[in-house]
């Protein structure tokens, strides 16, 4: 019993794609996780700057009210606010920055102090300085809020990962059962008609491309196998054909020995179209008919003649009806190569009778006196391999002569009633 063999691999190592999946997915989310807390920190930051500042501009604006009410500036309402009539009395902490940068609203002072300074836009000189270091809320816990954060993010990075093996696990399934199902296959039993098993997705996409092509793949190693045995059945005949032409050259010692050597020539060019013939078939590219208008009449002379060594010393009657003289389409070396396998077989098991060939209706008839065809095997007589009990071939005549009409896109009707009758249509 063979074992399973494992996939093969790259040298450079087996990278799992459910694996990758699963890392590409946390890192993803980590990415996220590191997004999402540093708009936390600023939402938060600019939140907190945002109340500051609401309570710094209604400080203003109420100091701004009185002073146009009364002509004089009162003491801000608040007592970590003050108001400041030149820019040298700023505190020193932030002095110097504030000169330089007269946009800026926002300080950081020594020790931890914090500032934040309003300009009256109508008073020159005129500044509300808040220091606002006991408001601040997010400062003093950045430090666990950050910790908070990575920790749900590790948390939240953990559960990506479980639900990313989850979902690498379910996605790849079908291409390790598609790889499992191609894994290791013989090229006598390649699977097929498996691709509706899969997904409607990519998966089966994959599935029906890798179907079809394993599909050619089997014809292809039938037609080889097909071309062989063709090969090998059809040679049998031109070469018994040249074997009795140099037995009877060499028995007459050279007496008439040119019409033997003619005969050796026919049978060696027979055989260049029969192999180019079987050639054709091989070939994926075989559906590609190549047909004109020829003479029935001489192939089946042809035939005829090349055949007759089969009917030596036998009672048997060949009758060639003149309907025969006709024309029709298809390729001569075709034809002659079904011809040879159909009168062949006549010759062969009729020993005594008659071989009739009539053409009536666009149909060539071929019947012989012959035993006719067990019954057991009738119906798959044109079937590779099968044969009669008393056959001497190999069974692969019939079959040649089917696979040669659907290439051309002839008929053909075997029958076996008292003889066997075998009946091509030919399609104008």
């Amino acid at each position: 019993m063979n074992k399973r063999q494992p996939m093969p691999h790259s040298k450079t190592g087996f990278h799992s794609l459910s694996r990758r999946i699963i890392w590409r997915f946390c890192i993803f989310t980590l990415v996220i996780c590191a997004i999402y807390g540093a708009f936390s920190m600023i939402l938060m930051y600019a939140l907190e700057d945002s109340f500051i500042e609401q309570g710094v501009r209604e400080e203003a604006q109420y100091l701004h009210t009185q002073y146009e009410e009364n002509g004089t500036w009162p003491a801000p309402r608040r007592a970590n606010m003050a108001l400041y009539f030149s820019a040298e009395q700023l505190p020193a902490d932030f002095r110097d920055i504030a000169m330089e940068e007269p946009q800026r609203k926002e300080f950081f002072g020594q020790q931890g102090r914090h500032y934040h300074l309003h300009r009256f836009s109508q008073y020159d000189e005129v500044y509300l300085v808040a220091e606002v270091s006991e408001q601040l809320l997010v400062r003093p816990m950045r430090g666990g809020v950050i910790q908070f954060l990575i920790i749900s993010g590790l948390v939240v990075s953990a559960l990506a990962c479980a639900i990313a093996w989850l979902i690498g696990r379910r996605t790849t399934r079908p291409l390790k059962q598609l790889a499992e199902l191609v894994e290791n296959v013989e090229p006598e039993k390649l699977p097929r008609q498996f691709a509706a098993d899969f997904p409607n997705n990519e998966v089966g996409v994959l599935a029906q491309v890798l179907e079809q092509t394993l599909l050619r793949m089997s014809q292809a190693l039938a037609r080889e196998k097909s071309f062989t045995r063709d090969v090998s059945h059809e040679l049998r005949t031109p070469l018994a054909v040249i074997k009795n032409a140099v037995e009877l050259c060499q028995s007459r010692q050279k007496q008439n020995d040119g019409a033997a050597l003619e005969r050796i020539y026919h049978s060696a060019e027979q055989m260049e179209k029969t192999v180019d013939t079987l050639l054709m078939l091989a070939r994926e590219e075989h559906t590609n008919r190549t047909q004109a208008e020829i003479a029935l009449m001489p192939v089946l002379e042809r035939a005829i003649i090349d055949n007759r060594m089969l009917l030596a010393n036998k009672p048997v009657e060949v009758d060639l009806d003149d309907s025969c003289d006709t024309r029709i389409r298809g390729d001569e070396n075709i034809l002659k190569v079904v011809l040879d396998n159909l009168l062949s077989n006549a010759f062969r098991f009729t020993e005594q009778g008659r071989v009739s060939l009539i053409f009536r209706e666009g149909k060539l008839v071929i019947s012989d006196t012959g035993p006719g065809i067990e019954p057991a095997i009738s119906h798959a007589i044109t079937q590779a391999g099968v044969k009669s009990e008393n056959s001497t071939g190999f069974g692969f005549g019939l079959s040649i002569v089917k696979r040669l009409c659907e290439h051309q896109g002839w008929g053909m009707e075997v029958k076996s009633q008292a003889g066997t009758s075998v009946t091509l249509t030919f399609h104008p």
